[in-house]
């Protein structure tokens, strides 16, 4: 991540991150390079400056469009069960504030994020351009459909929640990779790690319970 004169990240900044790990590591988050990410990245560069205060509580946030910059234990749980490796392609369903894919970034070779929300797309795309994620593609594009493009992928990361697991994303990853999604509806869903097998089999983990914005078709 290239340094910017336009952000500022003070000793202060950096010593709430040091208190965000040791809250993100005593609720099992033990994976030290995802902890040592969470401690790299200045989260406040993320949300308005007005809101800075807020970067550094382990908490969701609102941003822009109706959408959330996701908690940070939730970011490091997700990422935790993608099992990255240095050389892995990660594409992301869910673009957001751009958090989730600079930490992905930091942990992999390259990382493809998809946002339907046009607005949100524009404003996430020069942020992280003017920090630097040069390994990180973004696309105005319609998530549950993926990126066949660039497919397959190694992992897959959906950070909204679906009714049920879109078949476009199964066919885009790679035999032997991971889809992290969280199924389930409006009111809460369950946090599934599916493991492509072979071309039709798959093999499904579920882990604790969460709550996303919904993942929609289409574009805004």
């Amino acid at each position: 991540m290239a340094s910017d004169p336009g952000f500022t990240d003070t000793y202060r900044h950096r010593g709430l991150r040091k208190k965000l790990v040791s809250v993100i590591r005593s609720k099992g988050i033990q994976d030290q390079a995802i902890l040592d990410v969470i401690g790299k990245i200045p989260r406040h560069f993320f949300l308005d400056r007005a809101f800075e205060d807020w970067a550094y509580k382990d908490q969701a946030f609102p941003i822009a469009s109706k959408q959330t910059i996701s908690q940070p234990y939730t970011v490091a749980y997700q990422t935790q069960l993608l099992c990255l490796e240095p050389k892995d392609r990660v594409l992301e369903i869910g673009t957001g504030s751009g958090y989730q894919a600079a930490v992905l970034s930091e942990l992999c070779a390259k990382v493809y994020s998809v946002e339907r929300q046009g607005t949100l797309y524009t404003k996430t795309k020069k942020l992280l351009q003017r920090l630097g994620y040069g390994n990180i593609r973004l696309y105005h594009m319609d998530g549950m459909l993926g990126l066949s493009r660039y497919a397959p992928f190694d992992k897959i990361l959906v950070t909204a929640g679906a009714d049920q697991t879109p078949q476009a994303l199964l066919d885009q990853l790679k035999i032997g990779g991971y889809l992290v999604i969280p199924v389930g509806d409006r009111k809460g869903q369950v946090m599934l790690r599916i493991e492509k097998v072979s071309e039709k089999e798959y093999r499904t983990e579920r882990f604790d319970n969460f709550r996303f914005v919904p993942l929609l078709d289409g574009l805004k």
